[in-house]
């Protein structure tokens, strides 16, 4: 018995360049689309009936930005999930990801080029349009932003057992790959005004935060955004813990002040949680 199913296209790439005379801006996005909806009879039967092709679906992408252009990832999700509710009877819901993949001006001397780019990463910025016919969700968020703070970061007083054999410590490294993700409450915004607002929210109080540890820093970037950011409903945010170990110096007759370190990415702490309002 077919229990679950969901079909649609994935890793659209979708390169749009807008020509202002001499200075072009660029948008590069990757674009997944899942359908969800009447559709049991095309797995249990073959019947294609009411299956809009996924050729069908990237291609629609490429031609709604032609004709409409792409002012941010979240409006161009909310036209195709509404291009694709009103044309399909058998769609029930339909999830639009985006990711957007940062491109920057090259400078030539003092003055950026119009024409030339070099790629900002690896953080993205995603967006996800999800919904049915009556009710739409948009969320936002980035993607493995490398941020790291070399002071006002500890962790001590937890428990200790026969395992245990880390050192408590009031002045460490804090690196982590953030990604955060979260819901507008609403449709409508100037999309690319929120996403600053809220990274450059997340950024500032992760580097003001007095942290005693990484779940302590977390709570409180979540908390400055709903503060700071109306049209925010809720945040879930994710932040492995990257750590950097003080290397142990004394063999070489070399004392560390708490100034040489090794990176390491496995094994790593996961912590994440969401905050809503």
């Amino acid at each position: 018995m077919l229990v679950e199913a969901a079909y649609g296209k994935s890793s659209v790439r979708l390169v749009l360049v807008a020509r202002h005379g001499d200075r072009h801006d660029v948008r590069d996005l990757t674009v997944a689309i899942r359908f969800e909806g009447t559709y049991d009879e095309s797995y249990t039967a073959g019947d294609n009936t009411g299956v809009l092709p996924t050729d069908t679906m990237k291609n629609t992408v490429y031609a709604l930005a032609a004709r409409d252009g792409l002012n941010d990832p979240e409006s161009f999700g909310l036209s195709l999930a509404r291009h694709f509710l009103d044309r399909n009877p058998p769609l029930l819901r339909v999830h639009i990801d985006l990711v957007d993949h940062f491109w920057g001006r090259l400078a030539v001397g003092s003055h950026e080029h119009g024409q030339a780019f070099a790629r900002v990463g690896p953080d993205t910025r995603t967006a996800r349009v999800s919904g049915t016919r009556d009710h739409i969700e948009i969320h936002a968020g980035v993607a493995d932003l490398l941020i790291m703070k070399t002071g006002r970061s500890a962790f001590a007083g937890y428990p200790r057992d026969e395992f245990t054999t880390l050192p408590e410590t009031r002045d460490r490294i804090l690196a982590t790959a953030l990604t955060a993700t979260w819901r507008y409450d609403g449709i409508d915004g100037d999309f690319d005004t929120l996403f600053r607002a809220v990274r450059g929210t997340l950024l500032d109080t992760f580097a003001e935060h007095d942290s005693r540890s990484v779940q302590h820093t977390l709570y409180e970037m979540g908390e400055a955004v709903l503060r700071n950011v109306g049209a925010v409903a809720s945040i879930h945010l994710v932040m492995p813990n990257r750590h950097h170990l003080p290397v142990d110096l004394s063999p070489f007759g070399l004392e560390n002040r708490n100034e040489i370190f090794v990176a390491t990415t496995e094994p790593y702490g996961l912590i994440e949680a969401t905050i809503a309002r």
